[in-house]
């Protein structure tokens, strides 16, 4: 399966450039379409299309002699709604028509595990009831189903839903707490923090991915839960980056209640960058079964929570001088803190 060729919807994003990457490595051949500019230094390596998925267009100019597909492009929940349903339902329906078009081997969708909303047991399995909070969540449930819609027309065409993923050039929201551990400051923590949490490293979703695209379609043509094999508290995960910052610092547990209510309020302010989804789950527990990933694919996550994280802190402390000074919406850039940052200065 050497020196095929993939092409990447948002591979100027965060999954994006970590699979760009990735790929190159082993050889293959990269085009990634993207609406934002692809500066990284392995530009000259790529076959760059600045593009919007939601135009048909730029999507042709892109698929012109594709094998893979990898489906990574999304709005995401900070955007504005009809901007989420518009990329999220309609440029997803011209990507799958597109590859359905060309005879594409197959189409990777890079969904979510925001599918599942609030659940109310864990771990989830991949046949539990979908339930999407909020226009993400909405928007990712209806793709799985046009994805289902073209598999249904005889295409292969793989579901990843990963758990909240980091490491290098992961950003977002991630970059409050990795900014208030550098600066020497301990960080609030809704709920007790005795709740299990997993996320993933960008790695191991990149060799989730991967064994999608190389494995048999009828092994992969199939949906997948893909998250770290090993987590403990959402207290102990997070402290573990205190800890390597070195000043001593701890989570500091907050009463859940009043401090959901205070960030509603705050949201619907526009004064913090958190949405309801962040904040409704993260005193709660969040981990789905990876079993199935490991017996079908053969998928074998090499980070714990702890490792992913402190991997994340380490890159952002190397890189912090090349975008401290940019706010955005995205993964690849800091969030604005708005009147968080104002909180920073309590602890």
């Amino acid at each position: 399966m050497a020196d095929r060729h993939y092409m990447i919807t948002g591979g100027a994003g965060f999954l994006g450039i970590n699979l760009v990457r990735y790929l190159l490595e082993r050889e293959h051949r990269v085009t990634s379409l993207d609406i934002a500019e692809f500066n990284y230094p392995e530009k000259d390596r790529v076959n760059v299309v600045t593009g919007d998925i939601r135009n048909v267009e730029d999507i042709e100019r892109a698929m012109q002699g594709v094998d893979i597909v990898v489906h990574t492009a999304a709005a995401l929940p900070l955007y504005k709604r009809e901007d989420i349903f518009s990329t999220d339902i309609n440029g997803l329906k011209n990507v799958l028509e597109s590859c359905y078009q060309h005879h594409v081997d197959r189409m990777i969708h890079i969904s979510s595990t925001a599918v599942y909303g609030i659940p109310d047991h864990h771990p989830l399995l991949e046949n539990d009831r979908l339930q999407g909070v909020g226009p993400y969540g909405e928007s990712k449930v209806a793709a799985e189903a046009m994805c289902q819609e073209y598999r249904d027309r005889g295409m292969c065409v793989p579901i990843i839903r990963p758990k909240s993923f980091v490491g290098p050039e992961r950003l977002g929201v991630f970059a409050l707490f990795y900014d208030w551990a550098k600066d020497g400051k301990g960080f609030p923590m809704l709920g007790n923090g005795k709740n299990r949490y997993q996320l993933l490293d960008v790695e191991d979703l990149c060799d989730a991915i991967y064994l999608a695209a190389t494995l048999d379609t009828k092994l992969v043509n199939d949906t997948f839960n893909i998250g770290a094999g090993e987590y403990t508290t959402m207290r102990e995960d997070y402290q573990a980056v205190l800890d390597y910052a070195g000043f001593g610092k701890k989570i500091i547990p907050l009463p859940a209640g009043p401090a959901i209510l205070t960030l509603r309020v705050l949201e619907a302010l526009h004064l913090s960058p958190l949405y309801k989804w962040v904040y409704e789950t993260a005193s709660k527990d969040s981990f789905v079964s990876i079993e199935k990933a490991e017996r079908v694919l053969g998928f074998k996550p090499k980070y714990s929570n702890k490792d992913a994280l402190i991997r994340n802190y380490q890159w952002y402390l190397a890189h912090l001088s090349e975008f401290e000074h940019q706010s955005g919406v995205s993964h690849r850039v800091p969030w604005k803190q708005g009147i968080l940052k104002v909180a920073k200065a309590f602890f």
